[in-house]
């Protein structure tokens, strides 16, 4: 059974990074799509349902947590070339704002950090519904999804292609499916 009420929404969540996903799209060799995920991350959420504006959230990712599906390939985004996991070891997120759009869209703005350049990410979402769980945990889920350049944050590596163009593009597609658990 879902709660649509706002209003009994409000109040601190953690996300359940057990039932989350935020992962991202690539286009490789000018041709196809790759798609990965980071399989570490934590955060919370702070709901008003009655002030949608005052929501806010904050989440950190490590990133030697990245999965493509190809450990050749994850080493290398780990490496010097991509994230520097050594030096950078989590990206993290910090809203600054957030805005109630109609229905059941939102849009929350804040500030991605990523090898250590802080630029401002706007995040389209969808509020996905709220239930009480077997175990009594109150839960939100919300679906999102935004773009970025990656350029943006210094990454900047890429490979000339022989028929033109370049290995990697320079635009990401983000998505987020979260789950959250109200804190008691």
């Amino acid at each position: 059974m879902t709660n649509t009420d706002l209003t009994a929404l409000t109040g601190d969540y953690t996300i359940d990074a057990s039932h989350s996903t935020i992962g991202f799209t690539v286009r490789h060799a000018m041709v196809t799509n790759v798609k990965g995920k980071f399989n570490e991350f934590s955060g919370t959420l702070h709901l008003d349902g009655g002030d949608p504006s005052a929501s806010t959230a904050s989440i950190d990712v490590k990133m030697d947590s990245i999965d493509t599906g190809s450990a050749d390939r994850d080493g290398h985004l780990k490496s010097a070339d991509f994230f520097k996991i050594e030096e950078f070891p989590t990206m993290t997120f910090r809203s600054t704002k957030a805005e109630a759009l109609g229905d059941e869209d939102y849009r929350i703005t804040g500030d991605l950090t990523v090898l250590g350049t802080t630029k401002p990410l706007t995040i389209d979402l969808e509020f996905n519904g709220a239930a009480k769980d077997p175990f009594g945990n109150e839960r939100v889920g919300f679906e999102g999804k935004a773009e970025i350049k990656r350029s943006e944050w210094g990454l900047t590596w890429n490979a000339a292609l022989e028929t033109g163009g370049v290995l990697i593009s320079d635009k990401i597609k983000l998505s987020f499916d979260i789950s959250a658990i109200k804190k008691a």
